[in-house]
């Protein structure tokens, strides 16, 4: 494995914390988490130090409107990963407390058969505003879950339905669960969830509507695949005993690429019914990834996604911490309310007089 390697004028604190994440105990990812968290000093020297040992783990996310049991199948599939010997990181994030900042409804509570387990670490983080799903440091702590050398990493965003379309660049691999009662599933799907899913789960299939659901769902693929009636026979849903064949890939023409056919499965999450097609449908599909290619694209867009998030970040935080900018863009608000000026003229002025700022040399 690379070496994780600190400037030598770090904090002696941090070389100390960075030894016990290396030696992989259990205390110092989560205090690497809370830092990366809070955002506190020395949080991007470690993600710095940490990074050459990202990209080993499979990361999944788990997305779907509220109720729809994510917790539930979450749990479930860390167990059984945890039966093939595997280690899981587990990241759920929840809604904001509006009173702690805190997530809200703290998975660890609904994630007790597996919380004690010391292969599996489960971390809760608040959205603190942040839209798509996830949490603004999401990613940072999946980096941080995967470098400390976890198998698996589940995702499982806050569940805000039509909005979660983030998960997309954090995951391998998405797996959408609905619900017979969630409403209007077209409806649903039109948002752009069709496109995050590369997996469907239709949960609670023991309750009525759940055939239906299903049935509107494969449609929609269908429809958006251009071969709706491709398979009647087989409509409701996939031969799972051949998921781990190319039986879950559509056949490609001779001159097109390998492509990748979402199933939509059932399952009961609260009895276990239908978990073990669901983790064969994820392996199917990282099989397929890493066969057709679409893995490292995925990763490296990821690696993209990351460079554009820090630039963004650190640019945000120079700007408006810095004093004289507020004060100056305070000056600016008599001519921006009688007129005289607009906020893009003065967006942009503020551009041309921070360029020493923002690539800090002023700083």
């Amino acid at each position: 494995m690379s070496a994780m390697l600190l400037p030598a004028d770090a904090p002696r604190a941090l070389h100390k914390l960075l030894d016990e994440f290396a030696a992989g105990r259990k205390a110092a990812l989560a205090r690497v988490v809370s830092m990366i968290e809070d955002g506190r000093a020395g949080a991007d020297l470690l993600l710095a130090a940490t990074h050459p040992r990202v990209g080993r783990a499979r990361r999944i996310g788990l997305t779907g409107p509220p109720g729809a049991g994510k917790s539930t199948i979450t749990t479930r599939l860390a167990a059984m990963l945890r039966e093939q010997g595997l280690t899981v990181g587990i990241v759920a994030v929840d809604p904001t407390s509006p009173f702690s900042g805190g997530a809200l409804l703290g998975d660890r509570v609904r994630m007790e058969a597996v919380a004690l387990d010391p292969g599996v670490f489960i971390r809760s983080m608040a959205t603190r505003g942040s839209l798509g799903g996830l949490a603004g440091t999401t990613r940072e702590v999946a980096d941080a879950l995967d470098a400390f050398g976890l198998d698996r990493i589940l995702i499982e965003t806050v569940g805000v339905g039509q909005s979660e379309l983030d998960i997309a660049r954090t995951a391998d691999t998405s797996l959408l669960v609905l619900v017979p009662e969630a409403g209007d599933s077209i409806q649903t799907l039109k948002a752009g969830l069709m496109e995050v899913a590369d997996v469907f789960v239709v949960n609670k299939a023991d309750r009525p509507g759940a055939d239906r659901l299903r049935n509107d769902v494969e449609l929609m693929l269908g429809l958006r695949g251009g071969h709706a009636m491709k398979n009647v026979p087989a409509h409701h849903g996939v031969d799972l005993r051949k998921l781990g064949t190319r039986a879950a890939v559509a056949p490609p023409a001779p001159d097109e690429p390998e492509r990748w056919s979402q199933p939509v499965l059932r399952a009961v999450g609260t009895t276990g019914e239908g978990l073990a097609e669901m983790l064969t449908a994820l392996d199917a599909h990282y099989a397929y990834l890493e066969r057709s290619g679409e893995l490292e694209v995925r990763r490296r867009a990821r690696l993209r996604e990351r460079v554009k998030d820090v630039v963004f970040q650190r640019l945000a935080r120079r700007l408006w911490t810095d004093v004289d900018t507020n004060a100056w863009i305070d000056a600016q608000v008599a001519g921006l309310a009688d007129g005289r000026t607009t906020p893009y003229t003065v967006a942009d002025a503020l551009l041309r007089r921070s360029g020493p700022l923002m690539t800090g040399e002023s700083a």
